[in-house]
């Protein structure tokens, strides 16, 4: 009986090595990225809602405002129709829009993570973020 040398061997266990090893690592690369453009959208998007509210001529068309600019930036960034919740104080003063006041607006969201299938957990796992603005208004604003 003849034996069969482990020529080539090598190279199937090579080959097999890198994919399983591989897969992960491009997973891990593309849910950073992932990660990263949200943190740039919701950081965009905070930014927006503060200049928005501040600019506005009342707290309620503040909120409209803002909420629309946090929407208008999140999708700029690819985040089209991503839910997101915008919470604006402003130390406690019942009209944000008085000369001397700091607005702060928060703008927190979820990003999926790439690939996963909803097995592994209640809903597609996702990855939380949020982002904090805030604005002062001046003392010459009407």
């Amino acid at each position: 009986m003849k034996r069969r040398g482990e020529a080539g061997s090598a190279l199937v266990e090579f080959a097999w090595l890198g994919l399983i090893l591989m897969v992960p690592l491009v997973w891990i690369v593309v849910s950073v990225f992932e990660v990263q453009r949200g943190a740039f959208a919701i950081s965009g998007a905070a930014r927006a809602a503060g200049r928005a509210y501040a600019l506005a001529d009342s707290d309620a068309a503040g909120m409209v405002q803002a909420r629309a600019a946090a929407r208008d930036a999140l999708d700029d960034q690819g985040a089209v129709g991503q839910p997101f919740a915008l919470r604006v104080t402003c130390g406690g003063l019942s009209d944000c829009h008085t000369r001397g006041a700091v607005i702060e607006v928060r703008v927190a969201t979820k990003v999926k993570l790439p690939l996963l299938p909803d097995v592994l957990g209640s809903g597609s796992p996702s990855f939380a973020l949020d982002s904090t603005h805030t604005v002062p208004i001046g003392q010459f604003h009407r």
